[in-house]
Parts: structure tokens; C-alpha cells; sequence
């Protein structure tokens, strides 16, 4: 008998975290609030532990019916949640990459106000992102990915007195929803063409499919749909634009949503539809075409940037780029293998940061900062396991996860494989520049404290000289020790033991590009050239890595007047780079002008008061003036009161006799 493992517990044990301190915080002490969102989003943690210690046993996929929810003639879709191998890995990343900045955040957000409102959203994030993992249909997981969009929002615009966080956080929300009417619509086909949006019954149905060689089908369709879905939450080319922005919000809300957890949502969700995409490779060349150009246009955007934070978003976009590329070769296990690494380095990178913006008094800007080694020890070894990591320097996490991503790129096209090389060198260079700017040479700050920009920088904050720059306390310490522990040792897995292990989620069907290779048996001479060939591009991608790192020591250490003499060489195109390529301001000028200026102006004017404001205050209207009608009707006569019985039952007679005639 399949045991139950109560797994509708693992979500809802955030939910009530979120419950108590958002309706109850104010109320409590910090000491309290804090104890409340670290006990429940630490049991679910815990559960999810308990989970993978008993998995093995499991039969998989692994599905709990929780309770009915939607009936619809033939459709139906239940509360129910779905454990295989691919959700348990993401379950284990949420709990265990979510608690350990749970526990950073206690020291981070301190002095600030609306403490408690900052924990409830955590624990809110927490419930939503766990709930998009664990869905059983579309349906549900739709849910689940609407609801980390509202957490998101909530979060990048916590300091909602600032406008810039304001503004985040509104055009987070507002481009988000631009990818989830494609997911929506896609999510209709499958209703009308399969009948079910359970994951089960929808892949059942596609299995007996071929695959869509001659354009654009039905399975095409619905897979470029799921991709714009896809491109909002991970912020891929066109939609990334609400990414860099989102840095607003407090340091560890960027470890969490927008490194480690909510941006790899659209990864998953391509991933979880693997039977699809395998069926449709033009839907799949899509995937792997934009996250092969948005990995190389996010990296070369980040080797400009001064703010640390916003360096680290760029690369996020660009690390999100090669998770698309590895599912749009068909390497769905190592892009999920590079979503695990990533969000141990990642995660780590942020909270890094944090710890660095905290130690100077909310410094965010490079050139401000320099010579930080000595006096923020702690931060810098444990940064510096990320940045090694995130480089692709062996043996840390992120070489293992990135060298299989290339090597399988490279079986289906130079191209992607030449581009994803060219990335990771940009990627060694940018991150060992911010290494390099933050930690090494003399300190550049001013003298009288930090550059304010992040409120995390508060009135009485210590003066970032001398003794003023100081270490993060144990709370905010302790996460990135661990963190930096998994990123040196995460990817000793190997891509090789984690294909195996996800290898029953992915087994349903081979990719467009994989079906002659494994319809054909190797032998063992070409097992041998194949491993000469990984040899040879791993030793390329290492080549890269390093060049990335002796540039930038060339540059910022060794000869430090060179970059701005590159820059002024450059001209025009390094300001177009600068300024990310004018892509906010073209979106400024295409899409949010004309809604706020002009004709264009007049004419949403016209709609919103006209027909939307006017259809529902009309409604209002007219309910008020039939309940007055109405009021009169109770006059307290009985005699009135019994005309009114009277002509009722004649109506109804009537029209049972009239039915009856018929």
C-alpha cells in the first residue's frame, strides 16, 4: 500500500506562518514574529526531509488527492499534489534555499519597519512557490504561479514610500502578466483539444503523438504559448526587463525570488512539460534560440554595470538564459542540474551582497567600495566560493552543471555551444570584476559614510571607515557558510548520477534532436571519442573561465587606468551597453507613453470612465433604484402583503398550467 505522506502539509505550514504574523504581527514582539515564520517554514523544511529520506520506497510518480475542487461535465480538477523526482528537487531547493535566507533575513531587516509584514510575505512566497511545485494539473499550478506574482510584488515594493521600489514592484506585477495570458492560453488548448489538465492525463494523451515536423501543430501552438509564460516568470528576451528593477527591493527578497526560487518557475514549468516540447521542435529551437540570445545579451549588459546588485541581476538573466538553452537542446536534466548549483551560488551572491551593503552602511555602487578582504573576512571567503562557482572553475558546483549544459549544446549546434562559451567567459570576467572592485585595492567610499541608496541604510548606520566597516552578525553568517558549502561540493554529484536520478521523469519520449542518436547503439570506440570530445570542451570552457578571470585582473588590478581608456575608445557603444541598450526607454516609448499622453490618452481615458466605470457604476445604480422599489413593497399592510401572496400563486399556476399545455 503507497503510504501517505501528507504532502498538503508542506505548503500549508507557510500559509499559517503568514496568517499568524500578518494578522497577529503587529501585535508581537520581533523576537515572536521571527519565531513564527522560522518554526513553520523551518517544519516545512523539515518535512520535505522527511520526504526524501523515504523516497526511495516510493512508487513513482508519487500523487495525493487532497480534496475536489473544479467539476465541469467531463473535466475535473482536483487539489492534488504530484511527487517525482523532478519535484522533489525543487521541493528540497524552495524549503532548504528559502529557510536559510529566512534565517539571514532576521539580522538583515532588523531595524526595519513593517518587520512583521516582511516575514508574512516570505512565509506567503513560500506557500505559493511550494504549492507551483507540488501541483498535480496546469490548473493548480497556475494558482501557485500567480500567487508567487502577487508575493513578488508585494516583496520588490515592501519600501512602498520609495517610488523607484513603487514602481518595481508594479512593473514586476505588469510584465508578469504579459507571459501568463500566453500560459493561460495555453492552458485553454489543452482543455479543449485533451479534455484534462491533469499532468497524468494530458501527457498520456500526447504520448501516441508524433512529432510536429511538417510547422507549426497543435502541440507547437501550445508549447510557443508556454514558452511567453515562461519568459515572464524567468525573465528571458522580451520580458526581462522587470528583473534589474526588481534590485529594489531588500537584498534578501533578490536572493529568494530572483535567484533561487520563483525565476526558475518558467525552467519547471517547461521542464514538467517536456512531453510536449519533445513533440514540437519548433516550440523547442524557441527555447533554446532565447535562452541562447538572452544568456549573451544579459552578460554583456553586466560587465558595465557599477551597482553590485544590479550586476548580479544581469547575471541571473544570463544563468536563467543557459537553463533555457540546456531544455531547448533537450537537456532537461542538466538544465534543472544548473538550477539546483545556480540557486546554491546565486542564492549565495546576493546575500553576499548584503552582507557587504551592510557592512559599509548601504553602499551599493563598486566604485565606491575596494579593500574589503581584510575587514569583512567572513563575507569575502564565502563570496568567493560563489564567484569561483558561478565562473566554472572545478571543482565548484556551478562547473559541473555548466560544462554538461555546453557539452550538450554542442551536440546539436556549434552555434549555441560557441555562444554559451563566448557567455561564460563574459560571465568569469564580470563576476571576478566585482570580486576584484569590492574586495581588492584600496577602499574608494567616502569618508563620511555610505551612498544611501537602499533603505536598508538607516539613520545611525556606522560611517563606512575605519572601524566603521564591520562583519555581519553570526544570524546573517551562518546562511552564507552553508551556502558557500554547497557551492563548492553541490555539483559533486555529478550531471551523469543526476540524469539517472531524474531519468524517470524525462524517459516518456526522445527530443526531436536525440531520435536517430538513440535509435542507434554506441560502441565502445565512439564512447571513447565522445569522452575525448567532453574533454576537449570542457577544457575550453575552463580555457574561457580563466581568460575571464586574467582580463579582469589585468584591468582592475594589475592596470587599473585601462578600463576607462577602453571606455572612452569605445564611445557610443559602450554608453548604448551602459544604458542596456536603451531597451527600458524603447519599451517607454512604444507601450507606456501612449497610454498616458496625448489622443491615445483621451482614448483610455474614454474606455476606463466610459464603458468599464460607467458599466459598473450603472450596475450599482441600477440595483440601488430596484432595492428602492422594492423597499416600498414592505409597507406593513397586511391586506397589501396578502394581494402580493395572491398574485404570486396565480403566476405560478400559470405557468404550470402553461407547462403543462406544452
Amino acid at each position: 500500500m503507497t503510504p501517505n505522506l501528507h504532502l498538503w502539509l508542506i505548503p500549508l505550514l507557510p500559509l499559517i506562518g503568514a496568517a499568524i504574523n500578518g494578522l497577529l504581527g503587529k501585535r508581537f514582539s520581533r523576537q515572536i514574529v521571527v519565531a513564527v515564520a522560522l518554526a513553520f517554514c523551518g517544519a516545512a523544511f523539515a518535512m520535505a526531509l522527511w520526504v526524501a529520506a523515504g523516497f526511495a520506497a516510493l512508487a513513482v510518480p508519487h500523487v495525493e488527492f487532497v480534496a475536489p475542487w473544479i467539476r465541469s461535465g467531463s473535466f475535473q480538477a482536483d487539489f492534488a499534489f504530484y511527487l517525482d523526482p523532478l519535484s522533489l528537487v525543487m521541493l528540497l531547493v524552495v524549503t532548504g534555499v528559502g529557510f536559510l535566507i529566512h534565517i539571514y533575513s532576521v539580522g538583515y531587516m532588523w531595524e526595519e519597519g513593517g518587520f512583521y509584514r516582511f516575514f508574512c510575505y516570505l512565509n506567503l512566497f513560500m506557500f505559493f512557490m511550494l504549492t507551483l511545485v507540488l501541483a498535480n494539473n496546469y490548473l493548480l499550478m497556475f494558482i501557485g504561479w500567480e500567487g508567487v506574482g502577487l508575493a513578488s510584488y508585494l516583496l520588490i515594493g515592501f519600501w512602498f514610500t520609495k517610488d523607484s521600489a513603487a514602481s518595481a514592484g508594479k512593473k514586476a506585477f505588469i510584465v508578469n502578466r504579459i507571459g501568463d495570458f500566453g500560459f493561460l492560453i495555453a492552458l485553454f488548448l489543452l482543455i479543449k483539444h485533451f479534455g484534462s489538465l491533469n499532468f497524468a492525463q494530458v501527457f498520456q494523451s500526447i504520448a501516441p503523438l508524433g512529432v510536429e515536423t511538417a510547422g507549426a501543430g497543435l502541440l507547437t501552438s501550445i508549447g510557443l504559448l508556454l514558452l511567453v509564460g515562461a519568459c515572464g516568470k524567468s525573465a528571458q528576451i522580451p520580458l526581462y526587463v522587470w528583473l534589474p528593477d526588481a534590485m529594489e527591493g531588500p537584498t534578501p527578497v533578490s536572493a529568494l525570488i530572483h535567484a533561487a526560487t520563483m525565476v526558475t518557475a518558467g525552467v519547471y514549468m517547461i521542464a514538467r512539460s517536456h512531453v510536449i516540447f519533445e513533440r514540437a521542435p519548433t516550440a523547442l529551437t524557441a527555447v533554446a534560440i532565447i535562452g541562447t540570445l538572452t544568456a549573451l545579451f544579459a552578460a554583456t549588459i553586466g560587465v558595465c554595470q557599477t551597482d553590485i546588485k544590479k550586476v548580479l541581476a544581469y547575471s541571473t538573466i544570463s544563468q536563467l538564459g543557459y537553463m533555457f538553452l540546456a531544455c531547448g537542446v533537450g537537456a532537461f536534466s542538466a538544465g534543472i542540474f544548473h538550477l539546483m548549483t545556480h540557486a546554491f551560488f546565486k542564492g549565495l551572491l546576493f546575500l553576499a551582497a548584503g552582507s557587504v551593503i551592510h557592512a559599509v552602511g548601504g553602499e551599493q555602487d563598486m566604485r565606491r567600495m575596494g579593500g574589503l578582504r581584510t575587514q569583512i573576512p567572513w563575507t569575502f571567503w564565502t563570496m568567493t566560493a560563489a564567484t569561483f562557482a558561478i565562473a566554472g572553475f572545478p571543482p565548484f558546483a556551478g562547473f559541473f552543471s555548466k560544462d554538461a549544459i555546453l557539452f550538450e549544446a554542442s551536440k546539436v549546434s556549434l552555434v549555441y555551444w560557441g555562444i554559451g562559451v563566448f557567455t561564460a567567459f563574459l560571465t568569469s570576467f564580470y563576476m571576478f570584476r566585482l570580486w576584484f572592485m569590492t574586495f581588492f585595492g584600496e577602499y574608494r567610499g567616502e569618508q563620511g559614510g555610505g551612498h544611501h541608496d537602499d533603505p536598508h541604510s538607516r539613520a545611525g548606520a556606522p560611517a563606512p571607515h575605519g572601524h566603521g566597516i564591520h562583519e555581519s552578525p553570526k544570524i546573517m553568517l551562518a546562511p552564507l557558510v552553508i551556502l558557500a558549502v554547497l557551492s563548492v561540493c553541490g555539483g559533486w554529484i555529478g550531471s551523469a548520477r543526476f540524469d539517472k536520478f531524474l531519468s524517470p521523469v524525462f524517459h516518456s519520449g526522445v527530443t526531436a534532436y536525440s531520435q536517430q542518436e538513440a535509435a542507434a547503439p554506441t560502441t565502445p570506440a565512439e564512447h571513447k571519442d565522445e569522452d575525448r570530445s567532453e574533454l576537449l570542451f570542457t577544457s575550453i570552457s575552463v580555457g574561457a573561465a580563466a581568460l575571464g578571470l586574467y582580463l579582469a585582473w589585468l584591468l582592475y588590478i594589475s592596470r587599473p587606468q585601462l578600463p576607462q581608456q577602453i571606455a572612452e575608445g569605445l564611445g557610443g557603444f559602450y554608453r548604448a551597453v551602459l544604458d542596456k541598450y536603451y531597451v527600458d526607454e524603447l519599451y517607454t516609448t512604444l507601450f507606456v507613453k501612449p497610454l498616458l499622453d496625448g489622443s491615445t490618452r483621451i482614448l483610455w481615458h474614454g474606455v476606463d470612465q466610459n464603458v468599464i466605470d460607467a458599466t459598473l457604476d450603472g450596475s450599482a445604480d441600477g440595483a440601488r433604484e430596484v432595492s428602492d422599489s422594492l423597499r416600498h413593497m414592505q409597507s406593513g399592510n397586511l391586506r397589501s402583503y396578502a394581494g402580493w401572496i395572491a398574485a404570486g400563486a396565480a403566476a405560478v399556476i400559470a405557468y404550470m398550467i402553461w407547462v403543462g399545455t406544452q
